[in-house]
């Protein structure tokens, strides 16, 4: 019998492009008198863009314009950027780490693993297990949640907490008392067990909450946007006292057809802030639609986004059903992120129960959570809570000063009031620190 011979394909040769072809990045501190210009040309790939932007978000980098091109076989970028000052990038490792991350040597993740300032997004924590909770919204069930956590002596060195439409969604990295991660099985079944009888309440349905467990790496506000995709959050028609978005600063979007290239062209005016880019790109990727261009523009106190986008089978938005499809889930993505009225700071010594004592303190003053992060600088825990009260209304001074009292010297406690479209910025807010977790000087003199 003869012997079929295949044909043998290199398996880099997909990666040839590239090799012959690597990025090229600039970072120019000449050209603009008020920004930084990074430029980044590169082979086209499928999601090249989120993953350019989701660098410098992640550097907690400030986009205030940005052209983008990637028609063809090619990918161009033009980024305008600053620090939370409102300032230049002049830091030399910050740029060393921008011109590695997005350059040749970027394709693996270590860098981002091991940049040293991260707060948010992908954690090298060590040994640790990761908890993804998604279910309805309630006053009081983080605090509910992070009991449950505390009572199996398991400690939470890294979360993010997302609520929008009643529905709350958490992504959690944890360990034991040990700093080994807490992936027993009988633990991990229980656990399970306990959080999902938490997370259901009255309801009896399995899909109205879900816990996971993993032990890789996530990027923390790329997984809470797909889990929120993924739960249709965008459907939920929710009648609430939100202030977050007067009339005057609602998202205003809009789509329209381009003829003449073949593009679905997406609009976005809305109020600016801090990785608002990033939340759009993330939306519009986990839809399975390409940028191929895009003008993205800040005039405070507003943001003007222009994407020129189609679908990965090549499809434009022809049926008023799709075009209001994205129109939903790009506010929606916009929404899960803004948070107005008030802002906790919270840093203390970390240990086991910590999360669990902080928001049983914020629930029994009558303080629900729409927001948070927790992360862990070296023996510290930093906690950021964006509280209203128990029925979404402003928070009362007279419960914040509660919580400090109760609270006491143990913890160092920062608070802030975001402003909404119709409140007065507080003199002493610059920048973007208001809304992110963005802590400066003042953490760095609590661990000196």
């Amino acid at each position: 019998m003869a012997t079929v011979c295949w044909p043998y394909f290199d398996p880099e040769y997909e990666n040839f492009s590239y090799r012959i072809n690597p990025p090229r990045v600039s970072v120019d501190n000449a050209t603009c008198h008020d920004c930084t210009l990074i430029k980044v040309d590169s082979v086209n790939k499928p999601g090249i863009l989120l993953e350019v932007v989701q660098i410098l978000t992640d550097l907690d980098l400030i986009i205030t314009k940005a052209y983008v091109s990637s028609d063809g076989g090619w990918f161009m970028d033009v980024f305008h950027v600053t620090d939370q000052q409102g300032k230049k990038i002049t830091d030399s490792k910050t740029i060393n780490f921008l011109e590695k991350a997005l350059g040749p040597k970027g394709q693996s993740n270590e860098g981002a693993k091991n940049w040293p300032g991260k707060q948010v997004g992908v954690h090298s924590i060590g040994d640790h297990t990761a908890i993804e909770l998604i279910g309805r919204d309630r006053p009081g069930l983080l605090s509910e949640i992070a009991a449950v956590i505390a009572s199996l002596h398991i400690n939470v060195v890294a979360a993010e907490v997302w609520t929008h439409n009643r529905r709350i969604a958490c992504v959690l990295y944890v360990n034991d008392a040990t700093s080994r991660s807490a992936d027993a099985p009988n633990r991990l079944s229980f656990m399970e067990e306990q959080l999902n009888h938490i997370l259901r309440g009255c309801e009896d349905d399995d899909k109205v909450a879900r816990t996971s467990f993993s032990m890789g790496f996530t990027h923390m506000d790329r997984r809470l946007h797909q889990m929120l995709f993924a739960d249709r959050d965008y459907e939920c028609a929710v009648v609430t006292t939100d202030v977050s978005y007067p009339p005057s600063f609602r998202p205003q979007i809009t789509i329209e057809h381009c003829k003449e290239k073949g593009y679905s062209v997406v609009n976005v005016r809305c109020k600016d802030r801090a990785k608002l880019m990033f939340d759009i790109v993330c939306t519009l990727t986990d839809m399975q639609y390409v940028v191929f261009h895009a003008k993205i523009s800040s005039d405070a106190p507003y943001a003007s986004q222009e994407y020129f986008i189609r679908h990965m089978d090549g499809c434009t938005l022809d049926t008023e059903g799709e075009k209001e499809r994205v129109i939903k889930c790009i506010e929606a993505a916009i929404q899960r992120r803004v948070s107005e009225g008030v802002s906790l700071e919270l840093c203390a010594k970390d240990r086991v129960g910590l999360l669990s004592e902080v928001t049983r303190i914020l629930r029994e003053n009558g303080l629900t959570v729409c927001r948070a992060g927790v992360s862990t600088v070296g023996e510290k825990a930093v906690n950021v809570f964006y509280v209203r009260d128990a029925s979404g209304n402003p928070v009362d001074t007279k419960a914040i000063e509660a919580v400090r009292k109760e609270i006491g010297e143990s913890m160092m406690i920062n608070v802030k009031k975001i402003p909404g479209g119709k409140a007065k910025e507080p003199e002493n807010h610059r920048g973007w620190a208001k809304t992110g977790f963005f802590f400066g000087n003042w953490l760095e003199r609590f661990l000196n």
